[in-house]
């Protein structure tokens, strides 16, 4: 089965123009996922970050190593690391194989109160080892609400069913790293990721602001009344900024412009909402 699996998987490389070793890696994720979501602690883990995104559009939006989730109870390394190699001893036929004896833990995000944990585990399709990279982070707030979701599959296997992100909250993170990180911000991926979920949905009622609001009070950030440092001309017009960006959207499918069209855009949606919100604190 394995062998059958990557042969397939590098054929999608080619007909989607990707890196295989990128694929190979997103595979192995996806079925990691698969495995949480057939144990019984698949409610404790919810899903954002970038694999969420291939939920909502049909191509990648952009290439992505780690899976990220947001962890419900304690951040207590030994409990996840004792799921985590629960998960990676399930065996299913889909030409993956995990090894439990190679997860890892260590702490992240020390740096911030709402903290989280990186686990590592080695994975084999075929002759391909992979090592898979989950990030889990604590604390945080999911207003206004969760989702249940089948996660696309890049080839005939179950999709894994679990719980995710709302757009909202994904957009909340998102642009609260952006006000807090300020000039300082090289996050390109967060600009990209609001911008095409900004051009491709709508945001009614107060759904978004409730999530703003709920994020930046959860992580100790006021919420903006004036343009963030990340949302202005001199950011835009940043040469580093310019040249981090050009260098990010060689990789994307959807293609936004320059920086300053995309600082641009970004106000213009982002900020409504942040007035929204701070009626609400």
């Amino acid at each position: 089965m394995g062998a059958s699996v990557r042969a397939r998987l590098l054929n999608l490389s080619k007909q989607r123009r990707q890196p295989f070793e990128l694929l190979l890696n997103n595979y192995v994720l996806e079925r990691l996922l698969y495995r949480l979501s057939q144990t019984k602690h698949r409610d404790r883990f919810i899903l954002k970050g970038a694999m969420l995104l291939t939920k909502w559009f049909e191509d990648p939006l952009r290439p992505t190593r780690d899976l990220d989730l947001l962890g419900i109870g304690k951040d207590d390394q030994d409990e996840m690391a004792s799921i985590f190699k629960e998960v990676c001893g399930i065996s299913h036929n889909d030409g993956v194989v995990f090894d439990p004896n190679s997860v890892q833990i260590e702490r992240i995000r020390e740096q911030t109160e709402y903290g989280g944990l990186r686990i590592t585990a080695l994975a084999k399709i075929d002759t391909a080892e992979i090592k898979a990279t989950i990030d889990i982070a604590f604390g945080d707030s999911v207003e206004p609400g969760l989702q249940e979701i089948d996660l696309p599959v890049l080839l005939d296997f179950p999709a894994p069913h679990l719980r995710a992100y709302a757009r909202e909250t994904v957009i909340a993170e998102k642009f609260q790293a952006m006000v807090m990180l300020g000039r300082a911000n090289s996050r390109m991926k967060d600009l990209y990721d609001i911008w095409v979920l900004s051009r491709n949905f709508e945001f009614k009622g107060d759904a978004l602001a409730r999530a703003i609001a709920a994020t930046f009070a959860r992580r100790k950030t006021d919420v903006p009344t004036e343009l963030p440092d990340s949302l202005t001309d001199a950011f835009a017009a940043d040469p580093a900024k310019i040249a981090q960006w050009n260098s990010f959207i060689e990789e994307v499918n959807f293609k936004p412009g320059t920086l300053a069209d995309v600082i641009k855009d970004l106000a213009a949606f982002l900020m409504p909402h942040a007035t929204a919100a701070r009626m609400l604190s």
